[in-house]
């Protein structure tokens, strides 16, 4: 079955024409002014008609267009002095718009499973992409940036994204994915002081509004005024800064940079929010985290053929694990005896989640509950027999005295717990 699509060519300048045939039709366009949109069955985007990069976002369960507009900027470093390097960020002043003298072409696509807008521009190729499913995947956008500043000399680049929610001097990141840490910006630091790493997330909040930045690899992060997240996307510095490496960083490839961007409605709109207490993803934030770096694998299999035995099917778990419950590990136990050889016993490490529950979701499609921290090991299994649970220290060294194998263990939320199982 095929599934038509119709993609739009937005060209700078005049006179140009675009027009492709089936089975691939292509029609192009003179490039505007005028804001164009995409949509999808749970959100509507808006794009600049010059730019071609992100303006607004509008839930379909909301009548509010919230502003959220990406924009690309660039910093240098210092004149003199210590120099910006692998390990100093160390720049020339506040970042400056990035600019190009041809205006992008941009590729428009809709089509029945998604919609999307891709910027080309010289140094990098911006897709924005919303997914027309229902679920967890279709409540966020999809942004995958390609860059390449190997031609550049001592610059940095980095997207900004600018939005109308009033988070004042307070924004937040993770700790190694696991926790989430509120951070101010103090104008009496410098610049740079007041970037963060990111390494699963960061996000800006007010009373109304949650906005989420979901990322597929580490970065460095800042809030440098209300309403505003900035990413670190890319670094091409030509000199050492005397902290060890001996080079600067000059081995530059053309990098792809993976983002969900969620936006998220607060369901008791006007209360405040305190930013001194600890913070915690909203469950749809969690399992659009898991999306993204927890993605499933998917491998092509061959067609049977004489000779070659087909390819089994294992599926020891009876259904889903609770919505809050995280599966760290399930892995074999090292034999003893044999280095080479597992044991008959089995490592299980769970993860409770930490949940914000004041953020509305429209219609998550969840298929799983949340169970207060309850779960029977030995109910989680089909087809095998649990005969061992040990709870365990989490580097499996130090063991505690066995439960009952039907009993139910409990995690208390942000805690990790590791167990030795014998399953046969």
């Amino acid at each position: 079955m095929t599934l038509r699509s119709d993609t739009l060519l937005r060209i700078p300048g005049r006179g140009q024409s675009i027009r492709g045939l089936d089975p691939l039709p292509v029609r192009s366009q003179t490039v505007d002014a005028q804001p164009f949109y995409i949509q999808s069955q749970s959100l509507t985007l808006g794009f600049s008609g010059t730019t071609g990069l992100l303006e607004s976002v509008r839930r379909k369960d909301d009548p509010q267009e919230v502003r959220v507009q990406i924009q690309f900027l660039t910093y240098g470093t210092r004149p003199s002095k210590d120099k910006s390097g692998a390990y100093l960020f160390l720049p020339d002043g506040n970042a400056k718009p990035y600019s190009q003298r041809e205006a992008p072409v941009v590729r428009v696509v809709e089509g029945p499973l998604f919609a999307e807008v891709v910027a080309h521009y010289q140094h990098f190729q911006q897709m924005v992409r919303i997914h027309n499913v229902p679920g967890v995947d279709g409540l966020s956008l999809d942004i995958t940036t390609m860059v390449d500043i190997r031609d550049q000399n001592n610059k940095e680049l980095a997207m900004r994204l600018v939005t109308d929610i009033q988070s004042g001097d307070t924004f937040y990141t993770d700790l190694n994915g696991f926790q989430i840490q509120p951070r101010r910006y103090f104008q009496k630091l410098p610049l740079q002081a007041n970037f963060y790493p990111m390494p699963a997330m960061a996000y800006i909040q007010d009373s109304q509004y949650r906005l989420t930045l979901h990322t597929a690899q580490a970065l460095g992060v800042s809030s440098l005024a209300s309403g505003q997240l900035e990413v670190i996307l890319d670094r091409r510095l030509m000199q050492d800064d005397n902290r060890g490496l001996g080079q600067g960083l000059k081995d530059n490839k053309r990098t792809a940079n993976r983002f969900r961007l969620l936006l998220e409605r607060r369901s008791g709109a006007g209360k405040p929010v305190d930013s001194r207490t600890v913070s915690f993803p909203s469950l749809l934030s969690h399992m659009t985290s898991t999306i993204l770096n927890h993605e499933v694998l998917a491998l092509p299999v061959l067609s049977w053929k004489h000779g070659v035995p087909p390819i089994r099917t294992f599926a020891p778990l009876a259904g889903t694990l609770p919505c809050d419950f995280h599966l760290l590990n399930l892995r074999s136990i090292q034999s003893l005896q044999d280095a080479h050889a597992p044991s008959p016993y089995t490592a299980l490490l769970l993860h409770r989640l930490g949940l914000d529950c004041g953020l509305e979701a429209q219609n998550p499609g969840f298929n799983c509950t949340t169970t207060q921290g309850q779960l029977s090991i030995s109910g989680l299994f089909r087809g095998l027999d649990l005969h061992l649970l040990q709870p365990m220290s989490l580097s499996l060294m130090h063991s505690q005295p066995p439960l009952s194998n039907d009993s139910s263990i409990n995690l208390e939320p942000m805690e990790i717990s590791a167990y030795k199982l014998k399953l046969c």
